[in-house]
């Protein structure tokens, strides 16, 4: 074994998407959905729509850490989903403000840690 680490492919690389509808009707259902949009930020997700945050993984065990935060950090109440998919589906989004097309985006640069 050389000690060189192997190239990070477009499949084996993962986005988070976090969905969630929560309720927000009193103070306190307020305050849950509030808590766990900061949860997710805390996280590294970033806000892709209102309601829609996304992460970077670099492979299947960082996704499933981070769901397991994501998990436990869910409100009392209201619907979230966490969807994973491979870097090369992240690559095919279509993005469209109004009816224009925003160029595709681009994947965050990456640190590699010896």
């Amino acid at each position: 074994m050389s000690g060189r680490r192997p190239a990070l492919s477009g499949y084996r690389i993962l986005w988070l998407l976090v969905m969630f509808d929560l309720p927000v009707g009193s103070k306190a259902e307020r305050r849950h959905a509030s808590g766990f949009r900061h949860a997710l930020q805390d996280q590294g997700f970033q806000m892709s729509q209102f309601s829609v945050y996304a992460r970077h993984c670099a492979g299947k065990e960082a996704a499933e850490r981070y769901i397991k935060e994501v998990e436990r950090a869910l409100p009392p109440a209201g619907a979230v989903h966490i969807l994973t998919f491979t870097d090369r589906q992240y690559e095919n989004m279509k993005t469209f403000k109004g009816k224009k097309r925003e160029r595709g985006r681009r994947n965050p640069e990456q640190f590699v840690l010896f």
